[in-house]
């Protein structure tokens, strides 16, 4: 890192990722929680303070800071499922920690697990506690007191591109982590399946992409890698040391991770990375600094990871038009519930032409000219 970044290595401590507000309708119940935690976790006496992560509109997190006669508070995190009815097999907490209490020995960017509840009268739902790392995630923009030269943000990028690596790296077998999911026929299993939710959520105002969902369904590739796979892996799930801000020291919501392959991963990463030349639309739904100077391209991304992983691919397109059309499919399912009065968000209001956009970035994926 250079003498300019270490100089703001100082700001950037007051830059570490904070929670606010706990949202209305999404408090936890603290009588029946704090004297659960003092008997799993020592050192959480008394009752904490609680705040909650901004985001979440899938899982709720929670910070629990409880204080200490030192006048140093002890913080830890707490994640539980939203309220209301659940689709199968989502918001399972207890697979959350599970997956990462096996793969936190192998992988030490996972938090380390502190206890699980499934007695669902604590907090009226299943949850875990996990240790709070500090630093900084970096959203749609960097911290405003926090300054990387071109070259930082370049070193940023491969540490993260790295860490991504290491994580498909991992011996699962050795893990004990084969069981988490199939793994073989994951590929067509994905394209079956986003399909099938795209249509099942297709309203009358957005394409019926048949082109699109034909074209995968043809072009399935005959050789299929089963790796560990995040699923969600962005700059906004990753936690940066605030002293060495180029350096990862944490992957965060690990929902989605599954056995899966690893190019469809990066596929899924390659979705939301909005590089600086992008086009107005695109850089409107920026949700984390990719374009920042000294950040990758994608074809630089994925010239990186081919050449640090020996991968041999004659065309990413698979990939990246899966990607785009997996995040049309959960676009068009977050408008669906919009469309049907489920949801009065205005956010979701447009997300409609957002999907149209998407294919059509799937149209040029295909054509490679994305």
């Amino acid at each position: 890192m250079s003498d300019t970044t270490s100089s703001k290595a100082a700001n950037a401590q007051s830059e570490i990722d904070q929670a606010g507000t706990v949202r209305q309708g999404e408090e936890l119940s603290i009588e029946s929680l704090s004297p659960w935690l003092a008997k799993q976790i020592a050192g959480l006496n008394g009752v904490p303070k609680v705040t909650q992560y901004a985001g979440g509109a899938s899982n709720w997190t929670y910070c629990l800071a409880y204080s200490n006669p030192t006048g140093v508070d002890t913080e830890v995190i707490l994640r539980r499922g939203p309220a209301g009815t659940k689709a199968k097999g989502a918001h399972d907490m207890g697979r959350e920690h599970k997956l990462q209490a096996a793969l936190k020995p192998v992988y030490h960017y996972v938090p380390e697990m502190l206890a699980h509840c499934e007695d669902e009268s604590i907090i009226g739902t299943e949850f875990y506690v996990m240790e709070k790392l500090n630093g900084i995630i970096p959203r749609k923009n960097m911290p405003k007191d926090l300054h990387l030269s071109t070259g930082d943000t370049r070193e940023l990028c491969e540490n993260a591109l790295d860490s991504l690596i290491q994580l498909h790296q991992v011996d699962y077998k050795a893990a004990e982590l084969s069981h988490i999911a199939k793994g073989e026929g994951y590929t067509q299993r994905q394209i079956d399946g986003w399909i099938g939710r795209y249509q099942k959520a297709r309203t009358w105002n957005v394409p019926k992409a048949n082109y699109i969902c034909d074209w995968l369904k043809a072009n399935i590739p005959s050789d299929e890698h089963i790796c560990l796979t995040h699923n969600d892996f962005r700059f906004d799930n990753l936690v940066l040391d605030a002293q060495e801000p180029t350096r990862i020291i944490g992957v965060l919501d690990w929902e989605l991770a599954t056995l899966g392959d690893p190019l469809m991963d990066l596929g899924n990463s390659l979705a939301y990375w909005v590089q600086a030349d992008d086009d107005k639309l695109a850089k409107s739904t920026r949700r984390q600094p990719t374009h920042l100077p000294g950040m990758y391209s994608r074809q630089e991304v994925i010239d990186y990871y081919m050449d640090k992983t020996g991968f041999k691919v004659d065309n990413f397109a698979f990939y990246e038009v899966y990607g785009l059309f997996r995040l049309a499919a959960i676009a068009q399912q977050i408008y669906y519930r919009y469309h049907h009065k489920q949801t009065n968000n205005p956010a979701f209001k447009n997300i409609w032409f957002f999907v149209h956009y998407l294919m059509w970035q799937c149209r040029k994926a295909i054509k490679g000219k994305r």
